[in-house]
């Protein structure tokens, strides 16, 4: 898909839109599609599962989409569940604006609000990982009567005193002109390569002669699957298409406690301190980004806060334990309807 496709919003917004055909035969993920209108592009979601049953709302963040929930979305609509699972602009099957100025962690989140109001959805169970929990805990921190319980899996808010990890300066650091990755994706690297890193599928040793040879290492037919639902959105685009991914790294607000992201993150962190409903902290033991003494920091904030720590889950627990989490917070649901 060259330039000459992108298109325009009656605003004179230009993005792209990934073909249907991309998402054709993925791996778990045989969700049809919705849309719902956002300043004039399309926003996409999965809605699954009957329309009286509890409500999930689960989101991604990056390199990402919705694709990365189809695990806990399974196993969740086959316990009588709605499941709710959006991708942000520029991602998924969501148009896909290509200035990179466009988009802002404020604007993402107004995204979901959006998708919110327009089904109407209450008494949410809201699951956030990455980039989902400055733009989803959003949502439970302005609109707290329409949730009901948060599920919150390898995530921060910003606020007064966070420390980042260096794991996290190193990825955000990649970003930037000149980085690893601002330099390597689309070519050689692809977002679903980038998957394959982060679960293990490649070793960090091997970026050295993908760099050199364009190719991945020998990837066994599990794990192609996998990369190619996460290569999916992109595949055939220009590199304009990838303007929202890119942006996201560069969004982390680090060392900047003015910049708009922080000040809105440590506004809903002060806000959720008195949230009283119940909350789940579900933890990847092996992320160094968000680590597990951070999680257990955060969680010691509610006293009626549970937290259940997966030893071998990375960052992505979603992607690996997707079943485990979905049992393990049914199985607090139930504990507490007793």
């Amino acid at each position: 898909m060259s330039v000459s496709d992108i298109r325009h919003t009656d605003g004179g917004v230009a993005f792209l839109r990934s073909p249907d055909g991309s998402f054709d035969g993925l791996d778990g993920y045989a969700f049809a599609p919705n849309y719902v209108d956002f300043e004039g592009l399309r926003l996409h979601y999965v809605d699954a599962g009957p329309r009286d049953g509890p409500v999930a709302m689960l989101m991604h963040g990056m390199p990402t989409w919705s694709y990365l929930n189809r695990h806990i979305i399974h196993a969740l609509v086959a316990q009588g569940w709605r499941c709710i699972a959006h991708d942000h602009i520029g991602f998924g099957r969501s148009d896909k604006v290509v200035d990179p100025s466009w988009y802002s962690i404020g604007r993402h989140a107004a995204a979901c609000r959006t998708l919110i109001e327009a089904l109407n959805l209450k008494g949410i169970t809201l699951f956030a990982q990455d980039w989902g929990g400055p733009t989803g805990l959003a949502q439970a921190a302005e609109m707290g009567e329409r949730f009901d319980r948060l599920v919150i899996m390898n995530t921060w808010l910003p606020h007064e005193g966070y420390v980042y990890s260096s794991a996290i300066r190193n990825w955000a650091d990649g970003w930037k002109p000149g980085g690893l990755y601002d330099a390597s994706v689309p070519e050689p690297m692809s977002l679903g390569a980038i998957m394959m890193l982060a679960l293990g599928h490649i070793p960090m040793s091997a970026v050295r002669d993908m760099l050199a040879t364009g190719q991945a290492p020998h990837l066994s037919p599990e794990a192609l699957a996998v990369k190619r639902g996460y290569d999916a959105p992109h595949h055939g685009l220009e590199p304009v298409g990838l303007a929202g991914p890119r942006r996201f790294p560069l969004s982390i607000p680090i060392d900047q406690p003015d910049d708009p992201t922080a000040v809105s993150g440590a506004r809903h962190f002060e806000t959720l301190k008195q949230w009283s409903k119940p909350i789940h902290f579900i933890w990847g033991g092996m992320d160094g980004v968000f680590t597990p003494d951070w999680g257990r920091a955060w969680a010691a904030l509610y006293p009626q806060a549970t937290f259940d720590l997966l030893p071998d889950a990375g960052h992505f627990p979603q992607e690996t334990h997707g079943a485990e989490i979905a049992e393990r917070v049914l199985q607090y649901v139930e504990k507490q309807a007793k």
